[in-house]
């Protein structure tokens, strides 16, 4: 009689959707909790890394980054760590891969950055030190090596302790001295802030154009703009791709109340300042556009992360 290897997979049928629905319902609760959680730590997870990589909005993409290898690696741990440090930790690694990525240049260790020795731990013009890094433009820091760069961002523009560095960086207290002492001088000597590239003159007016639409609650002329592969990052919420997705999106714009769409230039990229009423002086948030042949093929809109309008400049145009 032959004799014949059983298929473990003969006889079943497709997975239990219930179960399917119930462990995305728990994944999905997993998530609201864990965001809550850290909540009121993301707005200083941005000024770091939105300094680390030299923009607000690739700061933005390290923290969520950051955020979501932290769900990660929380499922695997057995106890909560100690938040602000686990957290600052990674986004501090997250942004040197950024860094390294983008420069393509090798981040400093820390036997670098003791090769100089360390000052005092409050330095005679450390109060100038701390308003010179609080009133420098994001992308001065870039001038930065990566260890340099994390201790000036922490000590002098989100004011933590010498100790909670070396925590949140994996240094030693010493070479956290070294390193704040050398980013300090270095960034006191940096040159001016890189120019910025403002968008073709073509996109500027389809922008004006789909911000007039906008404001006019004129959905039809919004979907015309976009390209049938639209892409949607809601940022923190969800992600949507093509043009029929994308519209539910602007159908949750039609439903709400309590905003309005002007040009604008913010952290030297071309965006729309979204306004609570047309009189604001200040935007509640930002919303990116891509275009690509007079269409949108990409929109980046940051309602659920209105923090990030608070670490930059605007210049919106006359309204």
């Amino acid at each position: 009689m032959a004799s014949s290897t059983a298929d473990p997979g003969a006889g079943r049928g497709p997975p239990d959707e219930a179960a399917a629905a119930g462990l995305i319902d728990v994944l999905d609760d997993g998530r609201t909790r864990f965001l809550a959680l850290v909540a009121p730590i993301r707005p200083q997870l941005l000024r770091y890394c939105a300094r680390m990589t030299g923009s607000i909005a690739d700061g933005e993409d390290v923290v969520q980054d950051t955020l979501a290898r932290g769900c990660y690696e929380l499922s695997q741990l057995r106890e909560l760590p100690p938040l602000r440090p686990w957290l600052f930790r990674i986004a501090h690694n997250r942004a040197i891969d950024h860094w390294r990525r983008e420069s393509r240049r090798a981040a400093e260790t820390e036997l670098d950055a003791v090769e100089i020795a360390g000052p005092a731990e409050l330095e005679p013009d450390a109060i100038a030190a701390q308003r010179e890094a609080v009133q420098s433009a994001i992308s001065r820091f870039l001038a930065l090596a990566p260890a340099q760069r994390g201790c000036v961002i922490l000590k002098d523009v989100l004011d933590h302790s010498l100790e909670e560095i070396a925590a949140e960086l994996d240094l030693s207290v010493l070479a956290v001295k070294a390193a704040l002492h050398r980013g300090r001088a270095a960034l006191r000597q940096s040159g001016a802030v890189p120019a910025t590239t403002a968008a073709p003159a073509a996109d500027a007016a389809a922008r004006r154009r789909y911000a007039a639409l906008f404001n006019a609650h004129d959905w039809d002329g919004v979907r015309s703009l976009l390209a049938d592969d639209v892409r949607l990052d809601l940022v923190s919420r969800r992600k949507a791709a093509g043009r029929r997705d994308v519209g539910s999106y602007l159908g949750n714009y039609q439903r709400i109340a309590g905003w309005h769409l002007v040009p604008a230039r913010f952290d030297g990229r071309d965006v729309l300042a979204v306004l609570a009423d047309p009189a604001a002086a200040r935007p509640l948030y930002v919303i990116e556009l891509e275009w690509l042949d007079g269409r949108v093929v990409a929109i980046r809109d940051y309602r659920y992360v209105p923090y990030i309008a608070q670490e930059g400049e605007f210049d919106m145009e006359t309204r």
